[in-house]
């Protein structure tokens, strides 16, 4: 009995100093570099917003910010490397609503578990597409594409860099009564080239990513796919004011590698929440029209099961069978 509570006492002991050495080590995190693994392209909004964060990070804690961009296979790529990653805190996924509820969705087998290989760290920011078409298309009003649409069937292409752009052009499919061929691209900015280029003929696609084009004359955009109207273009209307009820928006938040001791979960949270506060994170904000989000690594898990059962009702109204 006394060698069976010494040993009782012993583990317990043993257990408590881990913890505290966890929590005095949190204390003093980070004092060594930070790499952000992005699942998109550089130049996408995922990756705009990471190098943003980053600079915020920076400046607070005075420790570089590496961005290791890893597009490709529907953001499988990124996600795998962010699960399989060292789960000691310097390692964060910054990632969207495409990783961690969607393609849960849209795809047979993931190679990563959005629940089990993940901790949430915080909710960042939420923003809305555009719907943009090629110049040489000719249509210059959601009511004149969906005319169209339904005029030649399967004729019409858009092109999609992540979930979010991929169901956004599925629900108006839906929603329209119309037959749009999709077409995947590893993220939004290289569909984008194509569409400049004519390859493809319409895409829903970030603001981050799609408005500088607008403004530059590159494409033409017909509506904005949030409820309200952007103040970046109050002249773009809303998809809903042809199409009632279309809505559909996307969200950024930060993830470490399951495991990861909760000090440093909280001590990136916090981190993460004064440089989403930063004057470089908030320009960027407003420079794209996102909405800057906050809360504890539990409001993200319990938001993340919310947005899952969402994205799943979307996907399957929508017909979408899984790859």
């Amino acid at each position: 009995m006394t060698t069976t509570l010494t040993r009782r006492f012993a583990l317990a002991a043993l257990a408590a100093t881990g913890l505290a050495a966890t929590t005095a080590g949190a204390q003093t995190f980070p004092d060594k570099p930070i790499t952000f693994i992005v699942p998109f392209a550089a130049g996408s909004a995922t990756d705009q917003l990471a190098r943003a964060l980053g600079q915020g990070v920076t400046q607070e804690t005075k420790q570089q910010v590496v961005i290791d961009n890893k597009p490709g296979a529907n953001a499988f790529i990124g996600a795998q490397a962010a699960a399989k990653a060292p789960n000691n805190g310097y390692t964060v996924f910054i990632t969207t609503n495409t990783t961690h509820a969607a393609n849960e969705h849209l795809f047979k087998k993931l190679p990563y578990d959005p629940v089990k290989d993940f901790e949430p760290v915080g909710l960042l920011s939420k923003g809305g597409q555009i719907l943009v078409v090629n110049n040489n298309l000719p249509v210059n009003s959601v009511a004149d594409l969906v005319k169209y649409a339904k005029a030649n069937p399967g004729k019409l292409s858009f092109g999609s860099g992540s979930s979010s752009s991929r169901i956004a052009g599925e629900l108006f499919k839906q929603m329209t009564g119309s037959f749009i061929v999709n077409i995947p691209y590893r993220s939004n900015p290289p569909a984008v080239t194509d569409l400049i280029g004519g390859q493809i003929q319409l895409m829903f696609t970030d603001m981050a990513t799609g408005l500088p084009q607008v403004k530059g004359g590159k494409v033409k955009a017909l509506g904005v796919s949030a409820t309200q109207r952007t103040s970046l273009a109050p002249e773009i209307p809303t998809i809903a004011e042809t199409v009632k009820g279309y809505e559909s928006t996307f969200w950024f938040a930060a993830y470490v590698p399951a495991g990861t001791p909760a000090p440093v979960v909280a001590r990136l949270n916090e981190i993460l929440a004064r440089a989403n506060k930063s004057a470089t994170v908030t320009n960027f904000y407003q420079s794209v029209g996102f909405e800057a989000l906050a809360g504890s690594p539990d409001d993200l898990r319990k938001f993340q099961a919310a947005e899952s059962q969402k994205w799943g009702k979307i996907v399957k109204a929508a017909g979408i069978e899984k790859e």
